[in-house]
């Protein structure tokens, strides 16, 4: 705890550096710092855990939890505007969602990262090429009515990339290592490679595509690195009963189970950005694409009379595809009485290892978000948001409808052995939000820092569609018993800045 403390004070203490005399431009400043937080109280009387909903996906107010951010920026030599002498700064942010009294974690320093860390330098061999070494994020742009990046590269790669601004034109080429990322402690090493373009074209008009791959090469005898139990069955994996069904067609065979395989793995992600805008009420409207491989799981644990068996999955989930869609305009009714922010998002994803079971990556999702904020004065706004969102399970039934929907599946019969969970195969969701802002900075939907008084109210198809301790298993219902609740209440005080 004592170096994670240290860590988090270090940045702070750089920023109180003297310059020195070397620096002859009195107006050089060595470091700069900036940041984000957000902070709310939300007490919910109906046994939520203080967010409307479970997600993003009906928009990210009301249904965010408190985050905070620190970035760090030390100019070690300074840019020089026109110049083609070198220049270097190093970046450091650091952020995480744990802060005191608003959520369970109760502000612990254990819950931030350092989410980014890396050296830029331009004019290194190329002239005009910024160099980056460390963490490589990189995106076109935000959806920011969900808070969401669709167009995003190199999320988690630690690498080196090269960027090439020519006059509208933006190259970036990326390289590394996004191993830690994806395994954590089982990591294994999973090279990246890929690259953006960007066109800032006149008359207010941005293309962007870009993309990555990522490459696993086996290694064998690397228990981290990808392997394939053989012959195994989604169906009986997801009822957790392969090796149950090994035994029953090979008795006494228990020190023959196979052994795994060695193999290889690749996943990818492509891109796209359109982004244009000043065209009468219309600011700015932004789209975003993406299609992508997500990267394989490694391995399960089954327990067999008393034994466990790893069991390794690659080939069993290495076929999750998504292909995603964003789009969100921001339009001016009335130059400074009435904005409006509308965004739609659309997602299909598919797993073709998988036509049995329902899961998050079998899914359809279709979402629009509409936000309106009236100027009563520079300082006093009103802000009016609405959502609808439907959800649809391309596998069978994933949702609970009713109090008493944890004991039915199609055809109002229980499926004790897991393949369903719930009686529907989908999800509708609206909600409502609506309040008073403060705003010292003056008009704008994303104008921050802002302090907002709000009311929020959802309905769902699902019973308890948001986060809550209420019963989940047949022991807790036979002690607690529920109730049956779609509508979903909740008043919300919240300070949200940039600084």
């Amino acid at each position: 705890m004592r170096r994670l403390r240290l860590a988090v004070l270090l940045p702070l203490l750089l920023l109180c550096l003297d310059p020195g005399p070397a620096h002859a431009d009195a107006s050089f400043r060595p470091a700069s710092v900036g940041g984000y937080f957000r902070i709310m109280a939300r007490p919910d009387f109906q046994g939520g855990s203080g967010r409307l909903g479970h997600w993003n996906l009906y928009g990210r107010l009301l249904n965010e939890g408190p985050w905070a951010a620190l970035e760090l920026r030390l100019h070690l030599l300074p840019q020089e505007s026109g110049s083609r002498a070198v220049w270097t700064n190093l970046h450091l942010r650091i952020e995480g969602g744990s802060v005191r009294n608003a959520e369970a974690s109760g502000g612990k320093l254990g819950e931030f990262s350092f989410s980014q860390l890396y050296v830029e330098a331009g004019n290194v061999l190329l002239e005009g090429v910024t160099w980056r070494l460390g963490t490589l994020e990189y995106w076109y742009g935000d959806l920011g009515l969900y808070d969401m990046r669709p167009a995003e590269l190199f999320f988690q790669t630690l690498g080196v990339s090269a960027k090439l601004q020519k006059g509208p034109v933006e190259l970036l080429l990326g390289f590394g290592d996004s191993g830690f990322a994806i395994g954590g402690f089982e990591y294994s090493t999973v090279l990246t490679a890929g690259g953006a373009v960007r066109l800032r074209a006149p008359k207010h008009l941005e293309i962007g595509l870009g993309g990555q791959v990522n490459y696993e090469p086996k290694v064998q005898g690397n228990r981290n690195a990808p392997y394939d139990t053989p012959n195994l069955d989604y169906e009986d994996w997801t009822r957790g009963e392969i090796v149950e069904r090994y035994l029953e067609a090979r008795p006494e065979q228990e020190d023959y189970f196979p052994k795994p395989v060695a193999t290889n793995s690749m996943s990818f992600k492509a891109v796209g950005y359109l982004g244009f805008g000043d065209l009468g009420p219309l600011k700015w409207n932004s789209l975003f694409v993406n299609i992508q491989r997500r990267h394989h799981d490694k391995s399960t644990v089954e327990t067999f009379e008393g034994r466990e068996y790893d069991l390794f999955v690659k080939s069993l989930t290495d076929e999750r595809y998504e292909f995603n869609l964003g789009n969100e305009m921001q339009l001016e009714i009335v130059p400074g009485r009435f904005d409006i922010a509308w965004a739609l998002l659309y997602g299909t994803h598919w797993d073709a290892d998988n036509d049995v079971a329902p899961s998050d990556f079998d899914r359809v999702i279709m979402s629009t978000v509409l936000r309106m904020q009236v100027y009563l004065s520079p300082v006093l706004h009103l802000l009016v948001e609405s959502s609808v969102a439907r959800e649809k399970s391309r596998n069978g039934n994933a949702y609970r409808n009713h109090a008493d929907s944890m004991f039915e599946s199609s055809g109002g019969r229980p499926d004790q052995r897991g393949l369903e969970f719930g009686d529907a195969d989908t999800r509708v969701t609206w909600q409502g939000k609506g309040g008073v802002v403060l705003s010292p900075l003056g008009a704008g939907i994303y104008v921050r820092p802002s302090l907002r008084l709000l009311y929020g109210v959802q309905y769902s198809t699902m019973n308890n569609a948001f986060g809550n301790s209420f019963v989940e298993t047949p022991s807790q219902y036979a002690l607690f018993d529920t109730v049956e609740r779609h509508w979903h209440h909740v008043i919300a005080l919240e300070a949200e800045a940039w600084f």
